[in-house]
């Protein structure tokens, strides 16, 4: 440590966890002293031994102070902590006041450390003595917090890790494994690879990338996993394979059975043979596991497809064993957490239940607790309703955007507009949501924060400050804290640190342990200050008695008869229909190298090299029938919102469904916040929304123009669509419009906020055609070309230019003897595709293998294998030399 108590540069490497999924890859981090930090993989850390995706590969590109919010803001005037924080009491205070403890609420995110989520938690249920505290979690692990409460009478991960690579069968449904959790997808990659009798599955509507390790891929119609499961359980009370003996741990089995007997197979739209397939690997291989993940959660049904999955692994005894169970991977990096602590309006801390008075007496005692519901607060969905119909007064949003991320986010956002009061925690003012805050507190992010998140196979690891807190920004934990002080809460609230709240946290688990539940860490509650900062990865349940390991193998459960329950299910389509009006089924999920809003990685130059703009996948057959051609853009409609996307035409999807990415916002391309088009269907029984199954319509957007421009600074278009991406040297946007402007020297002046300076202009009228750039000091400082079909240049080429001399630039493209790497193929190590098509013909490269032995491309995270093995299927190789 240096004289700051942070790293010093020169010193050691720094142990942390990464910032993203679920996964809770461990990272080695070095500061640089300038503000820079250098990330490698943890070759230690038990949930990815070095490996690092390629966001997490690029989190150094992300630690910039650029846009961060440094001081607390009210109503757009910069304030102290100490008039903000007031304000925020107050406002609280009176709207409790006047209204009762439910017209206030929060909302918070899987990007809180435990010990933020703990305080939270311990706020609104202990002492404002509101359930109005939900988080951004429950749009992606809530039906299997519910699944797992079904079955198991908790929320239980049975399995670890471990357990994917043991397998012989690892089934992955509603999981695109190797661009959402690419270091598990390395690890069964490896695994397979080491044993080629290790089979895969992939259960997917859409053709993903996961695929390309798959022996089989079920596309199902949307919606039907509970027919497809209940089909499988149906052959497996057929073929006699049930475990008779496990099953006298279960209830329901003959019910559920029974259902399941009775479900239309037909729902698949799968083809008879593959589903026999399908059922004869699972029923004749003992060690399998049933990954799942969004594609199961987030739908109307999402709590019985995972008690779908359940029942199968129940029926056969598969649970809890090496290399067999259901398995559930979170999409945050403390999802799992948020879980443990109660932040979820349906729970309560340390897995104990809200509705049961033992529980929350319990609770309610260890803290001195001034008041606590009785029953579950507002779920997301009903929370921003609640907002919007001015039932709730007063609002802190914190580390999340639901004025993009939330269904039917327009009328999220018209919600935060009408409310009386909203606060915002975050890093940063530029998103959709701070911008409708009238209170903006200033958070710590990612590397200055110190905390621990728990991962997906329930191992806690410790995150580590490597960075100075910056201006005025301060940690999460202290401002909760300091709001419970200014609520009049100060010896509930006195805590000095994040070890503290830790051994608070691991002492009431220890009451949970006592009601016989599954969360019990108390045999960490008395660690202290430097045992806590040594922390290393530990696998929960931590007591004197037992360390680790799976559950259920031995057949006892959490539930009140000590038995699993299998329910009898009902296979139902998604709530909304198509119709002629809105033909389409819409799906919506992640890319490779984004995440969530981009408030993190769209600061990443690489990561925004590989899919720069958003998109909306089409089936060739749709596409032709509508008149929508490769790379226009097309216009998206639904009952609730209305978009404007880039046609990615492909065999990927089915004929009838369309896929959009998730995470484009109103500040990276406003036409593309996919989830204004979501209608607001939640599950039941968990409150899920149903974000893969809406239902839309879709027709060629007629442009006026189209046009692609760079510039060394941020430049905001005025125009119907835009997308805007960061680049090494600046900012690049695609635009579009309706209507022609009357001048395009105005235009371009306009959209650059420049004067004409050093100008160049290549104009002709009658093609449609207009291009200009700008240079200063002999350096380009932006360049804009327009024509009336998509611009033809070579954009990666371009989006260096900025801030060099670049006196061709109006060209558009290299030299012929200059080659093109052309678009990112590998953000890791930033390989173009051109770049690896050459290497391809002219090395006579037969394999992933050989490709990334000559390039490097692939060789890091993996993410990007499987778009080399489409290179290599769609390119003519010569024979190699002998």
């Amino acid at each position: 440590m240096d004289g700051t108590g942070l790293p010093d540069p020169a010193g050691d490497e720094i142990r942390s966890t990464c910032a993203y999924c679920g996964v809770g890859c461990g990272v080695l981090l070095r500061p640089d002293g300038t503000g820079g930090l250098a990330v490698r993989g943890d070759p230690d850390h038990p949930a990815n031994f070095g490996r690092l995706c390629s966001k997490g590969t690029n989190l150094g590109e992300t630690v910039d102070l650029d846009d961060r919010l440094l001081h607390p803001v009210l109503n757009g005037e910069q304030v102290g902590w100490d008039t903000a924080m007031e304000t925020l009491a107050t406002k609280f205070r009176d709207a409790i006041a006047a209204h009762g403890p439910d017209s206030v609420a929060f909302y918070v995110s899987g990007q809180l450390l435990t010990e933020d989520y703990y305080l939270a938690n311990k706020l609104m249920k202990g002492f404002i003595g509101s359930a109005n505290i939900d988080t951004n979690s429950r749009l992606c692990m809530a039906s299997t917090v519910a699944g797992h409460k079904r079955a198991f009478g908790t929320d239980t991960v049975p399995g670890t890790y471990e357990d994917l690579e043991e397998a012989d069968l690892v089934v992955l449904t509603g999981s695109n494994l190797a661009w959402c959790h690419p270091v598990l997808y390395q690890r069964i990659a490896a695994a397979k690879q080491a044993r080629p009798k290790m089979r895969i599955i992939v259960i997917d509507p859409r053709r993903t990338a996961t695929c390309d390790l798959a022996d089989m891929h079920l596309p199902l119609k949307p919606g039907s996993d509970v027919a497809l499961f209940n089909g499988l359980l149906a052959a497996i009370g057929e073929t006699g394979t049930c475990d008779g003996a496990f099953l006298d741990n279960v209830d329901g089995y003959d019910e559920a059975l029974a259902q399941a007997q009775a479900s239309d197979l037909g729902l698949t739209g799968l083809d008879p043979a593959l589903l026999h397939e399908f059922f004869h690997a699972w029923i004749s291989t003992e060690k399998v596991v049933t990954v799942f993940s969004q594609g199961v959660n987030q739908s109307s049904s999402g709590s019985d497809k995972v008690n779908a999955i359940i029942n199968c692994h129940l029926a056969t005894g598969r649970i809890g064993k090496p290399g067999m169970g259901p398995f559930s991977v979170t999409g945050q990096p403390n999802a799992m957490g948020g879980r443990e602590v109660g932040g979820l309006a349906n729970t309560l801390a340390c897995h104990m239940d809200i509705t049961n008075p033992d529980h929350r007496q319990a609770v309610r005692q260890f803290w001195d607790a001034e008041a606590m519901p009785q029953d579950h607060g507002l779920k997301a969905v009903e929370m921003f309703q609640a907002v919007g119909r001015g039932e709730i007064k007063a609002i802190w949003i914190i580390h999340t955007n639901p004025a993009v991320s939330m269904p039917d986010a327009d009328a999220v956002k018209a919600a935060l507009a009408g409310c009386e009061f909203v606060a915002v925690s975050d890093v940063t003012a530029q998103t959709d949501t701070a911008r409708l805050a009238h209170l903006l507190l200033p958070a710590t992010a990612w590397a200055e924060k110190s905390g621990t998140v728990t991962n997906s196979d329930r191992t806690i690891s410790r995150q580590r400050a490597v960075l100075p807190e910056p201006g005025e920004a301060r940690p999460d934990w202290w401002a909760l804290a300091e709001f419970g002080r200014r609520m009049g809460w100060a010896q509930a609230f006195d805590f000095t640190g994040p070890a503290e709240i830790f051994r608070e946290h691991a002492a009431l688990s220890g009451i949970a342990g006592g009601f016989g539940l599954d969360f019990d860490i108390s045999g960490m509650q008395d660690l202290s200050d430097a045992a806590y900062d040594q922390m290393t990865p530990v696998r929960w349940p931590m007591t004197g008695a037992r360390q680790g390991g799976r559950f259920f193998g031995d057949g006892r459960f959490f539930t009140a008869s000590g038995k699993a329950n299998m329910l009898a299910l009902t296979p139902r389509t998604p709530v909304a229909r198509t119709e002629p009006r809105y033909p389409f089924r819409l799906n919506t999920g992640r890319i490779r190298d984004q995440w969530h809003t981009m408030t993190r990685t769209g600061k990443s130059p690489r990561l925004s090299s590989h899919l720069a703009e958003p998109f909306l996948e089409i089936h060739p057959e749709d596409a032709a029938r509508l008149g929508i051609s490769a790379a226009g853009l097309v216009q998206v409609t639904s009952p609730h919102g209305r978009g404007i996307l880039r046609a990615l035409i492909t065999d990927r999807v089915r004929p009838g469904d369309i896929f959009a990415p998730m995470h484009w916002t109103g500040e990276t391309a406003p036409s593309a916040r996919i989830d204004s088009l979501v209608a607001p269907v939640t599950d039941p029984v968990s409150g899920q929304p149903e974000s893969k199954a809406s239902v839309a319509a879709i027709a060629p957007y007629d442009a006026a123009f189209h046009a692609f421009a760079v510039a060394a600074d941020r430049f905001t278009p005025a125009t119907e669509y835009w997308a805007r991406a960061r680049t090494a040297t600046g900012w690049r946007a695609e635009i579009a419009g309706s209507t022609l402007p009357a001048d395009w020297t105005a235009y371009a002046l306009d959209l650059f906020q420049t004067e004409p300076g050093s100008m160049q202009i290549v104009s002709d009228p009658k093609r449609g055609t207009f291009r200009a750039a700008f240079h200063d000091g002999g350096r380009l400082t932006a360049a804009l070309f327009v024509a009336p079909t998509p611009v033809a240049v070579m954009r990666d080429y371009l989006s260096g230019l900025a801030g060099t001399a670049a006196p061709m630039a109006l060209a558009g493209r290299l030299g012929a003897d200059q080659p093109d790497p052309g678009p990112t193929i590998c953000s890791c190590f930033g390989v173009g595709v051109n770049t690896i098509l050459s290497a391809i013909e002219a090395q006579a490269l037969i394999s992933v293998e050989a490709i990334g032995a000559a390039l490097q491309a692939g060789t890091n995270c993996g993410s990007c294998r499987p778009e080399l093995a489409q290179l290599l299927t769609r390119t003519p190789t010569r024979e190699a030399a002998e």
